[in-house]
């Protein structure tokens, strides 16, 4: 009983316990797991949520742990035993509000083994400095991966992620390429001459113009993903473009073979070295290229820690409702039948 178990109660009331969510955002569902808690699961669960700004929490925490003027987004709902069959209670969210805490209530005690918050980031633009670089694709904003060519080892979300990486694992890492020579040679450039190469496509928290590009090799240093020898290692490319909504699912259906004229260089051919931060400068400035979506290349194959698109928001509107989830996140068939 890996989980959260509050001892039998034998006095007015129910537990509870406030969990401060990983990134502000707004909240698409929850899936309440009580695996393994067959006899003493929490009976019945609610879930409220407020939004904090950052800092304000410490100086509100005694009037707010036990407010009555929390949203509920899930009201008193009777939870199923933690069965294999039936552990997972999801719930459905259609708030569109930004979100910093939750509240889970239970009643009146019991067990829950794990809470799983699904949902997108979501930043106040209006806020701070307007001269400050952001990280335009960042997942703790709204970035999203929205199109790739091969995750064997760890999903393209990964290098959009908060802060450094904690592993390879935490990383985008593909196979090795099939396709790759019996012998590998360079160009005279030192670029490998290989025919094949990987990519993962990124729709922005906010249309921009990219002015620096941080790629983290981090943790990939040798093994299967590169080498310390200079003239092998690999190399990858940033390009930039604009894109509706509508365009951007006529491309996921067409697994995004798009044409190549729309798609604009952010970052040339450039070498990459294993283990390391690489801090380089766009192209983008010099044309103030406001885009929607960025595509990374990385040939022929391997791994990166994280990815970062730092610039500055563009005033132009949002190419998408803003009403519609800016992600979508893949669960168990229950959650599907609950929608």
């Amino acid at each position: 009983m890996d989980g959260w178990q509050t001892r039998r109660k034998r006095i007015p009331g129910h537990d509870w316990c406030v969990v401060q969510l990983g990134i502000q955002g707004v909240i698409r569902g929850f899936d309440v797991d009580t695996s393994y808690f067959t006899g003493d699961h929490a009976p019945r669960v609610s879930i409220q949520a407020a939004n904090f700004e950052e800092g304000a929490w410490g100086t509100l925490v005694g009037s707010f742990l036990k407010s009555d003027d929390w949203s509920c987004l899930v009201p008193m709902t009777e939870l199923t035993p933690g069965n294999p069959a039936s552990s997972h209670n999801y719930f459905l969210v259609t708030s569109q509000q930004r979100w910093s805490h939750v509240r889970l209530n239970i009643f009146p005690d019991g067990g829950i083994a794990r809470l799983r918050v699904y949902g997108t980031g979501q930043k106040d633009w209006t806020a701070g400095d307007p001269k400050e670089p952001l990280d335009l694709v960042t997942i703790a904003y709204g970035g999203a991966c929205v199109g790739f060519s091969n995750a064997h080892f760890g999903h393209p979300n990964n290098i959009i992620g908060v802060g450094t990486a904690k592993s390879m694992a935490d990383g985008w890492e593909t196979a090795r390429r099939l396709d790759r020579p019996p012998i590998l040679e360079n160009d005279e450039n030192g670029i490998l001459l290989v025919p094949g190469c990987e990519w993962a496509v990124f729709r922005l928290a906010h249309p921009g113009v990219i002015t620096q590009i941080e790629i983290d090799t981090k943790y990939f240093k040798g093994k299967r993903n590169a080498t310390r020898k200079p003239l092998i290692i690999g190399t990858c490319k940033v390009d930039g473009c604009i894109l509706t909504a509508q365009e951007e699912e006529d491309m996921v259906r067409q697994k995004w073979d798009l044409p190549g004229h729309k798609w604009k260089p952010l970052l040339p051919v450039t070498k990459l070295k294993p283990d390391e931060m690489h801090v380089l400068d766009s192209l983008t400035p010099e044309l103030q290229d406001v885009i929607t979506h960025a595509k990374f290349t990385i040939t022929p194959d391997g791994g990166v820690s994280r990815l970062r698109l730092k610039g500055f928001p563009s005033s132009i509107c949002l190419l998408r409702p803003r009403e519609k989830p800016m992600m979508r996140f893949s669960v168990k068939a229950g959650f599907r039948a609950n929608l």
